[in-house]
């Protein structure tokens, strides 16, 4: 029930996501999806959830307020067991409430995080915090590093991802007190810990993870989305004024470079910390996006992701 074009583009992803599929199990008001689903031509299981929590609500308020809001409803199926994960693409806050109060933390995680997938050329790079943790000590940002590091070794297939501190120079001791304290933590921590990365080192290829705290995070991410949609109305534009001919021999290099630059290829953010699968999916998420963000989901239910995590945590 949460985004920008609910209930129709997530059960739209839903329907999308099942006959690839992932068992899906929507979670809502069961009067609107009814509808969205037999425009579709499906069948889906509907958990009823008849509260919504909207975006400018207070996250932790709302959720012990409305204990039938659909974010929480679905974390208390996570908890149960009867669901292996949930997604939500409404408030971030509320679905990051819904985690810690109904699923709680996996042990010795001090805070989770938000860990985003950026399709980056050669390959994909994993940034976390996407912007859970605004402030932060040296050790939820090497907490963050050995979280991010099993999320490449799950998603992106990278036995020993290069991890990189996000700072605004090169050398050991750039940045504030935190990145300086941070870099002695990552140097001593057993992870492939490469130094600091600066913005422009995204797509360079210098880091598989790249940590940094919430606010940073944030920005640096929404900054590179921009960026990338301005390449794209750049190309556009480019071609815009050649011959029909040309321009029609350019669109599958056009088409190709929109595939590679597109946020929606994953579709979400993973919530690292908690005792469960949890995707965080975007507020203006399209059918795509949803379809992509459950079966990131699923793929990382079928990896013990979660298991993983609490390994790794406990092993530091």
């Amino acid at each position: 029930m949460g985004g920008d074009h609910a209930p129709a583009e997530p059960v739209a992803g839903a329907v999308e996501a099942a006959r690839a599929g992932v068992e899906v199990v929507l979670v809502g008001d069961e009067e609107a999806i009814k509808p969205q689903l037999e425009e579709l031509g499906a069948s889906l299981p509907i958990v009823h959830a008849p509260e919504v929590i909207g975006m400018h609500e207070d996250p932790a308020r709302a959720i012990r307020e409305k204990p039938n809001a659909s974010v929480s409803v679905a974390a208390k199926l996570v908890k149960s067991g009867e669901a292996a994960g949930f997604l939500s693409a409404g408030s971030t806050g509320a679905a990051m409430a819904a985690g810690a109060i109904h699923i709680g933390r996996i042990p010795g995680v001090k805070r989770p995080s938000i860990a985003s997938i950026w399709p980056t050329p050669p390959r994909p790079t994993v940034v976390l915090d996407s912007g859970a943790n605004p402030d932060v000590k040296p050790i939820h940002l090497l907490q963050f590093a050995l979280m991010g590091a099993v999320a490449a070794e799950v998603f992106l297939d990278m036995p020993d991802p290069r991890v990189g501190l996000l700072s605004i120079g090169e050398e050991e001791g750039k940045g504030r007190d935190l990145e300086r304290a941070t870099y002695r933590l990552l140097a001593e921590s057993g992870l492939n810990f490469v130094g600091n990365v600066e913005g422009r080192d995204v797509g360079l290829d210098k880091a598989d993870v790249i940590v940094t705290d919430g606010f940073t995070g944030n920005v640096f991410l929404k900054s590179v989305e921009g960026t990338a949609r301005m390449v794209m109305m750049l190309a556009v534009e480019a071609i815009s004024h050649l011959p029909a001919e040309d321009q029609a021999k350019m669109q599958p290099a056009l088409t190709e470079l929109r595939a590679r630059l597109d946020p929606e290829t994953y579709g979400g953010a993973h919530l690292l910390g908690v005792d469960g699968v949890v995707v965080i999916g975007h507020g203006s998420s399209t059918a795509r996006s949803v379809a992509n963000a459950l079966k990131m989901a699923s793929e990382g239910a079928q990896a013990d992701l979660v298991g993983r995590l609490a390994q790794r945590i406990s092993e530091a």
